[in-house]
């Protein structure tokens, strides 16, 4: 090794030295953290607030959770009004709700993402929509029979189901979520789910139907985030028998949650954010993130805007951006081999977000953005990796703990 590696292999060796003598104990370490978790339990007016207790001049449109049951009247509801629209002479044609940045709104009250009630029609008629039509039609009817078969799939099993059709698996997700906001239920209620799903791991433990789950001893591997978190009781019909509900009992002595993401797309980090928000509302513990320092990390606090219709269930509110963030990069002096160059794709991704009503809202995250999109910098969390693989754990992780530096 040269000179010049030598001492600069010395110089971050020093500083991770200077910054792990900053660390205190574990008592001390948790201290604002502990303040925290006070706060979030003495919220006056912890209970959940509805677009319906804010008497807004809008009417809106959100989902909820349905059993096989209801999702199979839905779908067959919305048949029989295409087949009386054809006997009308009126042609084929679906009432779609609208999921464009125009038909959305962000509510402050909520701290979320809502969806305006405007749809437009899906005629099989008209050359611009005739496919997405025939495409609507073809999922309405897989999922009929994935809801009498009372059986799941992964959204690449749905797509593999029609390739010819389907072209791309962006297009069958895409209209998935216009079936569940037109037939009014989530999409896991659909029956469709994604095709990996995070885990978690620590002090939890809760019922997934009738069985006892403790997350202590699941390993370092943790347990698999189930698909269902609230799947619906089914009603007497069509011989279907009445379930215990997908998750309850959940308990925990933890004193924070702690989000992390992996090395996945943000899509399936959004579908978790079910389980998270039902730990949230349950247990009523402050949420750390630690994500990616780049926009697409930042989307994954914000939420999905394409499932806006979902946001009430989707979202969790109050979320903390623990890291890492642009600001760290610096301040953890994180190797200029470790920063990657932001794309064309990340700048545009993060000046749409610099638009966004939920992001303008919190100055803090305003001046993160602005930093990354000025830098053209981002990070990956295996970037402090670059310090020793314990640097996160036994470093940066305590400090930011330590500090309440969270935003």
């Amino acid at each position: 090794m040269s000179k010049a590696g030598t001492s600069n292999s010395k110089r971050i060796g020093d500083e991770i030295d200077k910054q792990a003598k900053k660390v205190k104990a574990a008592e001390e370490v948790l201290k604002a953290v502990k303040r925290l978790a006070e706060q979030s339990k003495h919220v006056p007016g912890a209970v959940a607030k509805t677009l319906t207790d804010l008497n807004l001049p809008h009417a809106f449109r959100e989902v909820v959770d349905k059993d096989a049951d209801a999702v199979l009247d839905e779908i067959e509801a919305a048949m029989y009004e295409v087949a009386a629209t054809i006997l009308k002479g009126e042609g084929f044609a679906y009432e779609v709700p609208s999921r464009t940045k125009n038909n959305q709104m962000y509510v402050k009250e909520l701290d979320r993402i809502v969806l305006k009630d405007s749809s437009s029609k899906r005629a099989f008629a008209s050359t611009a929509s005739c496919r997405k039509t025939a495409i609507t039609t073809r999922i309405l009817g897989l999922v009929h029979e994935l809801c009498n078969k009372r059986i799941h799939v992964t959204k690449r099993d749905l797509f593999y189901t029609d390739v010819k059709l389907f072209e791309d698996q962006g297009q069958s997700d895409s209209i998935l979520d216009d079936l569940a906001c037109m037939l009014g239920c989530t999409r896991t209620s659909l029956h469709v789910v994604a095709s990996e799903k995070g885990v978690v791991v620590g002090r939890l433990s809760f019922r997934e139907d009738g069985d006892f789950i403790d997350c202590r001893r699941m390993g370092v591997g943790g347990k698999a985030i189930p698909p269902n978190i609230d799947k619906a009781r089914a009603r007497a019909r069509r011989g279907a028998a009445r379930p215990p509900q997908r998750v309850g009992d959940i308990a925990s002595d933890a004193l924070f949650i702690l989000l992390v993401e992996k090395d996945a797309a943000f899509m399936r980090l959004a579908e978790d954010s079910l389980f998270l928000r039902k730990l949230k509302d349950t247990l009523n513990l402050p949420v750390l993130a630690l994500v990616d320092s780049d926009p697409y990390g930042l989307k994954i606090l914000s939420g999905s805007m394409n499932m806006s219709y979902d946001a009430a269930n989707l979202t969790t509110p109050d979320i903390k951006w623990l890291g890492v963030r642009p600001t760290d990069l610096d301040r953890f002096n994180i190797p200029q081999q470790c920063r990657l160059p932001m794309t064309e794709e990340d700048m545009r991704t993060g000046r749409k977000l610099l638009e966004e009503d939920f992001i303008q809202s919190n100055p803090d995250w305003v001046h993160e953005l602005e930093l990354m999109l000025k830098t053209k910098e981002k990070a990956e969390i295996q970037a402090l990796s670059s310090f020793g693989f314990q640097y996160l754990s036994q470093v940066y992780l305590p400090l930011k703990l330590q500090e309440g530096d969270w935003i």
